[in-house]
């Protein structure tokens, strides 16, 4: 059975979301990134990146959310586009690997855990994570999914770091991303959204941002006590 590494961020929540839509059996083993167990040497020599998800299928092991999504879906022959939006959506899915998650989650971070309020860091990120969200928002102004009438995994990449929008951006941030909003409301209607969003009932991961979650997440302080 394939095992699936996971917490509940952005990244393993858009692969648990496939993995229900597939119908795919899978072991779910959680990392509790805030007590430090991505640096644990058991994970790492699955994903030298000390991050989750990680999937083991087989003999075959694959890390990154991305890559994740393109192996299952080419495994499994489900939530592809026709051939010819390939270009398309491997366009889209790279903008969200390299723009969309890492400026969201920069956003989060320098505006919400960061141990000093740097205004340049917290106004750039900001921009930047608005700036893609807006792209994202008016490429779905006259579509269904992000392909047009096709739900491919590109929805499910999406979906996963739609759920953070709120806390990145504000409360209010849905009222100027419309579309997107769209999208994000159709993709939690589907059972396998339901059942994918579940996983925070299976194990009861550290809510606590204290001291311990701090050196595990964000190791770069150490250096700064040098």
């Amino acid at each position: 059975m394939l095992k699936f590494y996971y917490s509940l961020a952005p990244n393993p929540m858009k692969v648990a979301l496939f993995l229900e839509e597939a119908g795919l059996p899978y072991e779910a083993i959680p990392v509790d990134t805030r007590k430090g167990e991505q640096h644990a040497p058991a994970l790492t020599a699955l994903n030298p990146n000390a991050k989750v998800p990680v999937i083991v299928d087989g003999a075959t092991t694959v890390f990154d959310s991305n890559a994740i999504l393109l192996y299952l879906a080419e495994k499994t022959g489900q939530f592809l586009p026709p051939p010819a939006q390939r270009g398309p959506m491997l366009s889209w899915l790279m903008f969200i690997a390299s723009g969309v998650g890492p400026f969201t989650g920069q956003c989060v971070h320098f505006k919400h855990y960061a141990p000093e309020k740097i205004a340049y860091a917290v106004n750039r990120y900001d921009f930047e994570a608005w700036r893609h969200w807006k792209i994202l928002n008016a490429h779905l102004a006259d579509k269904k999914w992000m392909l047009g009438d096709n739900h491919t995994l590109l929805d499910m990449a999406v979906w996963g770091w739609a759920r953070a929008v709120p806390f990145a951006l504000g409360e209010q941030a849905w009222e100027q991303l419309p579309n997107v909003k769209r999208l994000f409301d159709a993709v939690n209607a589907r059972p396998a959204a339901q059942r994918a969003a579940a996983l925070k009932d299976r194990h009861a991961f550290k809510t606590e941002m204290d001291d311990e979650a701090k050196r595990a997440m964000f190791p770069q302080n150490e250096r700064l006590k040098a």
